[in-house]
């Protein structure tokens, strides 16, 4: 599980900053802008690996294969809806701007928003390919 998630921009930017850098180190890419690099050494942007790592924690948690309690982070949304899935969680109210940062709130939307045929898969390794699907057909799923 990702302990900290940057939420400020420049923060966002400065650690995106290694792995552009990175990208150009590698033998006939110098000349290549940061998107086509990434993309032909299969590399996701940081913010959307910390986005997906939250999302897999969170699958892990709803299907208590992680050390972490989900009961102790999150309540189902048991509000009678029709649309979305059975694993709909509740958003938390809070009392601090910091607060909406952690974990247990920065996951919510984002996991509310798969599809039930995503979170209702069998295993970790198949919620991944999920995730990856999903992402290939919209690729603002894993970007704030």
């Amino acid at each position: 599980m990702i302990a900290w998630s940057p939420y400020y921009v420049k923060d966002k930017d400065k650690l995106e900053r290694v792995q552009r850098r990175f990208t150009k180190m590698v033998g006939g890419m110098e000349s290549l802008g940061y998107v086509e690099r990434a993309g032909r050494l299969g590399l996701m942007s940081l913010e959307e690996r910390r986005n997906r790592a939250d999302l897999i924690e969170m699958y892990r948690m709803v299907r208590g294969l992680s050390v972490i309690p989900m009961d102790e982070f999150f309540e189902i949304d048991g509000g009678g809806r029709t649309r979305g899935h059975l694993y709909k969680m509740r958003k938390s109210r809070f009392g601090t701007e910091l607060r909406k940062h952690f974990f247990s709130q920065r996951v919510v939307n984002r996991w509310n928003e798969l599809r039930g045929e995503d979170v209702a898969v069998g295993s970790v390794e198949a919620f991944k390919t999920r995730l990856t699907m999903r992402r290939r057909e919209r690729m603002d799923l894993l970007m704030d």
